[in-house]
């Protein structure tokens, strides 16, 4: 006599079932498609062949164009006039606004260099805060790091300190790649709804708190100890 299958049993069962038929699926569609190429007469091969060459010269000509107005790299700009002209020619710039003193600001160097190579469709920017003081007040720049990040020519979003990016230190370049995400200011290609912070095994262990200081229109660091 036959034992009666276990619950779990019953379970695998039904998920190789389930694994037999989404593999059939997807054989059958890979299967449609040979065949609708096999019945493309050469016109229609040499037409598809076309399309997919257009396209990607196109891609190509959009990456040329990029690259010829700085993006590809995370470059330092000399003065405030230069962020003007620089966010005028290009759809999608991320601006961080640093000072040489505060070392949360080298962190935060290092994750930009690696997205500036990663997302040629936007400007990867730095200007010194000490520098340039008008653009600090005008787009209201308390903290240092703070990330401007800009469409259109206009200031969509900030990321100010390390508040958004788990509260510490040791955040990845995947969670401001991430954080950049939510604003729209590159494509990202991950789920928007599951920040990469959530699932780091050492999110708690290594907490650095972060304070923010904005008396009086002062500058200060997001580490700063000040009262």
């Amino acid at each position: 006599k036959m034992a009666a299958d276990t619950p779990v049993d019953i379970l695998q069962k039904v998920l190789e079932n389930e694994i037999l038929q989404s593999t059939k699926v997807v054989e059958e569609h890979l299967d449609a498609e040979i065949q609708k190429l096999d019945q493309m007469d050469e016109d229609e091969l040499e037409r598809l062949k076309q399309r997919r060459l257009e396209a990607l010269k196109k891609t190509q000509q959009q990456k040329q164009e990029w690259l010829s107005k700085g993006h590809g790299e995370y470059r330092e700009i000399p003065s405030e006039r230069d962020f003007f002209q620089e966010v005028k020619e290009s759809k999608n710039v991320v601006c961080h606004f640093y000072r040489d003193t505060t070392f949360r600001c080298q962190i935060m160097d290092r994750h930009l260099t690696v997205l500036a190579k990663k997302h040629i469709e936007t400007k990867f920017l730095k200007l010194n805060a000490e520098k340039s003081p008008f653009l600090c007040e005008r787009l209201r720049i308390k903290v240092i790091p703070t990330l401007a990040l800009i469409k259109d020519g206009k200031t969509q979003d900030y990321v100010v300190g390390f508040t958004d990016l788990g509260n510490t230190d040791d955040f990845t370049t995947e969670t401001l790649e991430w954080r950049l995400g939510c604003a729209d200011v590159i494509n990202y290609s991950g789920n928007l709804m599951d920040p990469p912070f959530q699932s780091q095994k050492k999110y708690g262990t290594s907490f650095t708190k972060l304070d923010k200081k904005t008396i009086r229109g002062k500058i200060y660091d997001s580490d700063s100890d000040d009262d």
